[in-house]
């Protein structure tokens, strides 16, 4: 695999093979069947490569297991081997081999007790040709220390996931969170060092981000502690998979579960909060939280969570604690049942650091527009909010997804952290401004970026008024010659056939 190029055309001709395999079973279900395959490969492959070695060594370690937990490497049992697996990919009973395979490796391998997904004897597959993906898979090494140094699998399995999203169609919220969104996040907030916290985890990607900067900055993953909670089981098991592939050691919880009603990591003050809560959730459980010690600010309302997501991650931010939230944009000027009162609330006790307005078509399977609302319980200017309209950045890839690039994303964290450090901050009409409590205040706490940074002015074109006019009415005066033109051509056609006018 030597070309940036190269993996792309991997990417898609692996997911178009897969794809045409999905035949009658859901998405939602199919994707955990394919990506369960794929950590499988990934751990095989990386069993084998290091079997061969010890092999070649000669001293009879291949099959000690210390050889390879030392290395941070699965052990393999001999019959959930890919290479035996492959054996019996023809076998009716395909399916039972696999989940055997995956039990024997949670045996052999404490770290990933009941994160494996095994279900793939269930009478629910029984239209996926497991032998088909098998094949697919076997001549692509993923795991091997070449593979693992160019993050193939983690290209391949991000691939994957933005794939399954776009042709999913996601209830309850939730959504997908593109690359290029939660970059834009990572790359404000900048988590060097510390703990990282997402309460609505999905299937990892904040934490993925946030170790990707840390190695583009040179820094220590072993810097980062990361936490975080997912609600849906299956998506939890998911999130535990893109963290073992990546050699990743993070506390996502024992199991998964709802983060308002049993928070897992009770007593966590994160330095960095990264997280795309589901937007307006409405049956949320407010009703047996009444007296919850994270409503600060406010108790939030019944019918929509956005502000409980605010509050609770808030409440888990260390005293020099930064946070980057995606939020539906309604929860920058809803005043209803009390949201509106609990926004002021935050902005008062000076925690809003920047309001970001995003495009719409980021996401895979809606339109929705979002802003990022960054909060910061340590603001170097204090008293300000800046406001960023970034709405008009990104580029439309396909005819309904937009995705920003290296350079919007480094124009809006540029933005920020001039700011932030008064370096050669200025205001653009139009894109960015820096402003005072007191005028949003005179705003009714509304924080919608478009209110205060103002439009755009259009660049003079040197022409002067006159001549613009003169241009103007001239065209005018021929389209109107040319409309008489038409009109009394159409009346002599109605006269020779009867029908004049």
């Amino acid at each position: 695999m030597n070309s940036e190029e190269e993996l792309q055309k991997l990417e898609k001709k692996l997911y178009a093979a897969a794809d045409k395999m999905r035949g009658a079973v859901p998405v939602s279900s199919y994707k955990f069947i394919v990506l369960g395959l794929i950590f499988l490969k990934y751990i095989s492959d990386a069993f084998e490569e290091r079997y061969q070695q010890l092999v070649d060594d000669g001293d009879g370690m291949e099959e000690d297991r210390d050889s390879y937990t030392m290395d941070n490497i699965f052990y393999v049992p001999a019959k959930a081997r890919w290479e035996y697996l492959n054996v019996h990919s023809k076998d009716n009973n395909i399916g039972q081999f696999i989940d055997e395979a995956l039990d024997e490796i949670e045996k052999e391998n404490p770290t990933l007790k009941g994160v494996l997904i095994k279900e793939y004897n269930s009478p629910d597959y029984r239209n996926v040709n497991l032998g088909e993906l098998i094949d697919l898979f076997t001549n692509i090494k993923i795991g091997s220390k070449e593979a693992q140094d160019k993050d193939i699998l983690g290209r391949i399995y991000e691939y994957f996931l933005g794939e399954f999203a776009s042709s999913e169609l996601q209830k309850g919220g939730e959504f997908y969170t593109p690359a290029c969104l939660v970059r834009t996040m990572v790359e404000i907030i900048e988590p060097y060092k510390g703990r990282v916290y997402d309460p609505a985890c999905g299937s990892g990607g904040m934490f993925v981000q946030s170790t990707k900067f840390i190695e583009r900055h040179q820094g220590k993953v072993q810097d980062l502690a990361i936490y975080g909670q997912e609600k849906n089981p299956t998506t939890w098991k998911l999130a535990k998979m893109n963290l073992a592939i990546r050699s990743l050691n993070g506390d996502l919880g024992k199991f998964a579960d709802d983060t308002f009603q049993n928070d897992l990591h009770k007593g966590l003050k994160a330095d960095f909060v990264l997280a795309n809560p589901p937007f307006n959730i409405s049956d949320w459980g407010q009703e047996k939280l009444l007296q919850d010690s994270r409503w600060r600010y406010g108790i939030p309302p019944k019918g929509n969570a956005n502000m409980a997501w605010v509050e609770h991650m808030i409440d888990k931010l260390s005293m020099k604690g930064k946070a980057a939230i995606i939020l539906a944009n309604g929860a920058l000027s809803s005043d209803t049942a009390g949201e509106g009162e609990i926004r002021k609330n935050i902005l008062e006790a000076d925690l809003v650091d920047c309001i970001l307005a995003m495009p719409s078509n980021l996401f895979y399977t809606v339109t929705i527009p979002c802003s990022i609302w960054i909060l910061n319980r340590d603001k170097k200017q204090k008293g300000k909010t800046l406001f960023i309209d970034a709405r008009n950045l990104g580029i439309m890839v396909t005819r309904k997804l937009r995705e920003l690039s290296e350079a919007d994303i480094e124009k809006i964290s540029n933005t920020y952290h001039k700011f932030v450090k008064e370096e050669n901050y200025e205001d653009i009409l139009g894109f960015c401004k820096s402003v005072t409590i007191d005028e949003i205040k005179e705003n009714n706490y509304v924080l919608t970026p478009g209110r205060y940074v103002g439009v755009e002015e259009k660049e003079d074109d040197g022409i002067p008024f006159d001549e613009k006019m003169k241009t103007i009415t001239s065209e005018l005066k021929k389209q109107f010659e040319e409309s008489h033109k038409l009109e009394e051509e159409i009346k002599r056609n109605l006269e020779a056939i009867g029908y004049g006018i």
